[in-house]
């Protein structure tokens, strides 16, 4: 039964390499190398069963089969725009769903992926902040959401960058956040640069500050979308926890690599954040920050 087996894409590769050393004592075909092959067949060639891992034994596929399944999602619908965007809904097993957005530049096209089903942060300009948290993501639920949207799309518009902008607070999601990002940079998984994948926060400091010592140094955004406290914190209840000054001084502290900003993004809404005067404060808010 699926439910006796492991969802291999929620393994990192680290995790496939130990548990064939593990087993390698009663079965001598599981070397930890093969991990290293399953992952290339996973997320390379993009394999959707273990009979297509064609250089890897016969023995040991079936002992894969026996212990682990392929995971995949389902587009329950899409909503396509005039700038060409789309967005995906797709359907989790549990029968909730999530959004995932194509979004295409002049010379390279993102995709925008969630990382809860609802939110729990409540912010007032956010449709999904009205479902309140539904469920975290696993690490498969989340990669799954490229898989999905590429099989949808033209095979000439391949995907640069990853942004976590979509359903849910990731860093609320911490430990399954990182997985992801730690098979999507991985060499022999998604092999994506860590220079094209943002991750997004409403600003939870705490964890800023614990994304700012992980081996794994993709891009950060940053939610602002206010310039004083009584804004921000009618916008984003957050700030109630951690406000603009806390903010601001955990940023200007957040260990950037060479040539790397921190992203703040700031929505305009009519006469409450779009004066000249809250353009003149964001600027001096900001003022010296990378």
């Amino acid at each position: 039964m699926i439910s006796k087996r492991y969802n291999i894409k929620n393994w990192t590769r680290q995790n496939l390499r130990e548990w064939f050393k593990k087993n390698e004592k009663n079965h001598s075909s599981l070397k930890s190398f093969r991990a290293d092959q399953v992952f290339n067949w996973l997320y390379q060639k993009r394999a959707e069963s273990f009979d297509q891992m064609l250089n890897i034994g016969q023995g040991t596929r079936e002992m894969l089969e026996d212990h682990f399944y392929i995971s995949s999602l389902k587009v329950a619908d899409n909503l396509k725009s005039r700038d060409g965007s789309i967005k995906f809904r797709i359907l989790l097993d549990d029968g909730n769903s999530i959004e995932s957005v194509f979004l295409p530049h002049k010379n390279h096209n993102t995709i925008c992926v969630s990382s809860q089903a609802g939110c729990a942060m409540g912010c007032d300009f956010c449709m999904t902040a009205k479902m309140g948290l539904i469920r975290n993501l696993d690490p498969s639920e989340i990669i799954n959401q490229i898989f999905t949207v590429v099989k949808e799309l033209p095979e000439e518009k391949k995907i640069r960058n990853i942004v976590f902008m979509g359903m849910g607070e990731p860093f609320h999601n911490y430990n399954n956040l990182m997985q992801a990002l730690e098979i999507l940079t991985d060499e022999h998984g998604f092999n994506y640069s860590h220079r094209r994948i943002t991750v997004s926060t409403s600003g939870l400091l705490p964890k800023i500050r614990r994304f700012g010592l992980e081996k794994i140094k993709t891009n950060l955004a940053v939610s602002l979308n206010g310039v004083t406290d009584k804004v921000r914190t009618k916008l984003m209840p957050v700030n109630k926890a951690y406000n603009l000054e806390k903010l601001i001084k955990v940023c200007s502290e957040f260990p950037l690599e060479s040539r790397k900003r921190i992203t703040f993004e700031y929505i305009l809404i009519r006469d409450l954040t779009d004066s000249l005067q809250d353009a003149k404060s964001l600027i001096r808010l900001l003022h010296g920050l990378k």
